[in-house]
C-alpha cells in the first residue's frame, strides 16, 4: 500500500495541475480544424472531395521540427523561455478559432482553409512549447505521471471538440459554436500564467544556428551514434504494431458486421475512457518502476493486446467480444503512450527540448502515418485473422532492441541531461 499511496502523491502537484490544463489546452485545437470542420462543411454542403483535401490543412503537425529551434533559441520578454510562447501562441490561437466563426465554407472555401492551416500551424507550436515546457518542469520520477496526466487532458478536449461540439451545433449556429470554443483557450492561458517556472533555467542557445544543428550533436554526444541509432529505431518500432492496428481497425469492425453507430460509441465512450485509465495507471507504474522496466512492460503488452482481435476476427459479430477488445487494446495503449512520452522526455536536454522532442515525436508520427500506410494491403493478402497475428510480430523488434540502451536491472533508466545520474 506503501508504493501505491508513494505514486498516487507524485500527481498532487502544482506541476500536474498545470500539465492537465495544457492537455486540455494543447487537445482543443485539433479537431476544430479535421472531425468538427468536417462535421461543419458536409451540413453547408460542401462537396466530399472538398473536404477530403482538407486534411492537408494538418501538415504543421508534422512538419514542426522545422521551427521548433526559434523557440529553443530565443526567449519573450515576460514569463520565461517557455511560458512566454505558450502564453502569445495561446492568445493567437483563441483569435483564430474566433475568427473560423465569421468564415462561410458554402461561399468561401479558400478563406476557410487559410484560416484552418493558421490554427493547425498554431495549434503545432502550442505543442512545441508545452512539450518542451513538460519536459524542462518534471523531475525523471514525474515523468511517467506527467505524461498520463497530459494525456487525460488531451483527451477530455478531444471529448468536448469532437463530441460535445456537435451536440451543441444542433441548438446554435456553426459560428458560434467556434466562438464558444474559442473561448476555452482562456483555460489555457489562464493556466500558462499561473503555472510554476521549470526550477533549472539552462541558458538558452546563442545563436540560431546553433539552435538548429546542437540539438543534433548534443543527442548523439551524450549517447554514441550506435546507441543513438539504437534508440530512433526504437521510437519509430515501438508502436508499429499499434499503428497497423488503429490503421484498419473501422474497416475491420465494418466488414465484422458492427454498425457505424457501435463503433462509434464503443470507440469514443469505452475506448476513450480505456485509454485514459491506461494512461494514468501507466503514469503511476513509472514513477515506481522506473522508465525502462515500463518500456519493457507496457511495451510486452502493447503487442500482446491485439490477440484479442484476433479472437474477434474468429467470433464474428459478437457486441461482447468487440467492447472487451477495444478495452483491452485501448487501455494497453494508454499504457505505451505514458511510457514512450515518459522516455521521449527523459531523452531531451533542457537547453533544446523544445527541438528535440519535436524531433523525436516526428519519429513516432513517421511510424504512425508512414510505416502503417500498407495495412490495407496486409489485411487484404493474409485475411483478419492473420493479420492481427502479423500486427503483434511487428511490435516484436522494437523490444528487441530495448536491451541494448534500456537493460531490464534497478536505476537503469536513461540519465536525465544536466542531472548527476
Amino acid at each position: 500500500m506503501a508504493g501505491i499511496g508513494s505514486a498516487l502523491r507524485v500527481f498532487q502537484s502544482r506541476k500536474m495541475a498545470a500539465l492537465l490544463l495544457l492537455g486540455f489546452s494543447s487537445g482543443l485545437p485539433l479537431f476544430l480544424t479535421s472531425r468538427t470542420l468536417q462535421a461543419w462543411m458536409t451540413v453547408e454542403g460542401v462537396d466530399l472531395t472538398a473536404i477530403g483535401l482538407f486534411s492537408l490543412v494538418g501538415l504543421p503537425y508534422s512538419l514542426k521540427f522545422l521551427w521548433s529551434p526559434l523557440l529553443d533559441r530565443y526567449t519573450l520578454p515576460f514569463l520565461g523561455r517557455r511560458r512566454g510562447w505558450l502564453l502569445l501562441i495561446q492568445g493567437l490561437l483563441l483569435a483564430a478559432i474566433a475568427l473560423m466563426g465569421l468564415q462561410n465554407p458554402s461561399a468561401s472555401l479558400r478563406l476557410l482553409a487559410i484560416n484552418a492551416l493558421a490554427i493547425a500551424f498554431l495549434s503545432a507550436s502550442q505543442d512545441i512549447a508545452v512539450d518542451a515546457y513538460r519536459a524542462d518542469v518534471l523531475d525523471p520520477l514525474e515523468m511517467g505521471a506527467g505524461a498520463g496526466i497530459y494525456v487525460l487532458g488531451y483527451r477530455i478536449a478531444l471529448l468536448i471538440t469532437g463530441s460535445a461540439a456537435l451536440i451543441l451545433a444542433d441548438q446554435l449556429p456553426w459560428p458560434l459554436v467556434y466562438g464558444v470554443m474559442s473561448l476555452l483557450m482562456l483555460v489555457g492561458m489562464l493556466t500558462t500564467v499561473w503555472a510554476p517556472e521549470p526550477e533549472v533555467q539552462p541558458p538558452a542557445p546563442r545563436s540560431l544556428r546553433q539552435a538548429v544543428l546542437q540539438p543534433f550533436l548534443d543527442f548523439f554526444q551524450r549517447y554514441s551514434w550506435r546507441t543513438g541509432l539504437i534508440i530512433l529505431g526504437f521510437i519509430c518500432l515501438y508502436r508499429l504494431g499499434d499503428a497497423l492496428t488503429g490503421n484498419m481497425m473501422t474497416p475491420f469492425l465494418l466488414q465484422q458486421g458492427f454498425s457505424q453507430t457501435e463503433i462509434g460509441a464503443v470507440q469514443g465512450g469505452i475506448g476513450l475512457i480505456a485509454t485514459i485509465v491506461g494512461a494514468l495507471a501507466g503514469g503511476a507504474a513509472i514513477s515506481q518502476i522506473g522508465i525502462h522496466r515500463a518500456l519493457w512492460v507496457m511495451g510486452g503488452l502493447q503487442a500482446s493486446s491485439n490477440v484479442s482481435y484476433f479472437v474477434l476476427a474468429n467470433a464474428g459479430a459478437n457486441p461482447v467480444v468487440m467492447v472487451a477488445a477495444i478495452s483491452i487494446d485501448n487501455f494497453c495503449a494508454g499504457l505505451a503512450i505514458a511510457a514512450l512520452t515518459a522516455l521521449l522526455m527523459s531523452l531531451c536536454n533542457p537547453q533544446f527540448s523544445a527541438t528535440q522532442y519535436a524531433l523525436l515525436s516526428s519519429l513516432f508520427a513517421f511510424s504512425r502515418d508512414v510505416l502503417a500506410a500498407p495495412a490495407g494491403k496486409a489485411a487484404e493478402l493474409m485475411g483478419w485473422p492473420l493479420f492481427f497475428l502479423f500486427t503483434i510480430g511487428a511490435a516484436l523488434p522494437a523490444l528487441l532492441l530495448l536491451p541494448f540502451f534500456a537493460p531490464w536491472h534497478p536505476k537503469a533508466d536513461v540519465p536525465r541531461p544536466g542531472s548527476d545520474g
